[in-house]
């Protein structure tokens, strides 16, 4: 059981789908600063691409089984063997691509880190300032909230430093998730909490 209320009103996306709802209710726009989980995001945001975000959803608990649970130097060591045998696992998303961007991500990721101390010093970086953001929330904000000037600057330096499945509206779907923009609408009773988790958050 949740250790918060469970919301009386959400952001129409999640619908009423209880893992969608869960997901929406305790992670969706809370802060994150733990490098395991901001790697596993980006990767899984990679893997959405085309697809939608609850077909992911579903298949996260395959995806942290078949990628040694998003730990960095593990993935980072996984070969072209490794590969096809990703490929042939019907339980998760078989995209050579996407795959093979998810093992060069980690090694790229083990570069930054190794620069910047953690992903998450050089992800945060790039929240946008509060007085940027949308005064109000609504649905239709929501809607054209696309992309960033942060998530086009982001996207533009983690290409530029060899990482793949980056683009700038994967980034801001990344940045949604992890907390670097509260998109919550206005009238979600989850908004109010996750902006309380930021304002107690320290990278």
């Amino acid at each position: 059981m949740p250790s918060f209320p469970v919301p009386d009103v959400r952001c129409r996306w999640c619908g009423e789908d209880p893992l969608y709802t869960a997901y929406h209710d305790a992670e969706w726009g809370f802060p994150v600063g733990d490098d395991r989980r901001l790697f596993e995001k980006i990767c899984l945001e990679g893997f959405q691409s085309g697809l939608s975000w609850i077909t992911i959803l579903r298949k996260r608990e395959a995806f942290r089984e078949a990628f040694a649970g998003f730990e960095i130097d593990r993935v980072a060591r996984m070969d072209a063997r490794a590969v096809t045998g990703l490929l042939g696992n019907a339980a998760i998303v078989r995209h050579r691509g996407k795959i093979e961007s998810t093992l060069n991500n980690a090694r790229r990721a083990r570069d930054l880190m190794d620069e910047c101390g953690s992903l998450a010093a050089y992800f945060w970086r790039s929240e946008p300032a509060a007085a940027t953001r949308p005064r109000k929330l609504t649905r239709a904000v929501l809607a054209s909230l696309t992309t960033s000037p942060e998530s086009v600057a982001l996207a533009k330096d983690l290409k530029k430093r060899g990482w793949s499945f980056v683009g700038p509206t994967t980034i801001y779907a990344f940045m949604q998730a992890m907390g670097l923009v509260n998109d919550h609408e206005h009238d979600c009773a989850t908004r109010a909490r996750a902006l309380t988790a930021r304002k107690a958050f320290v990278v």
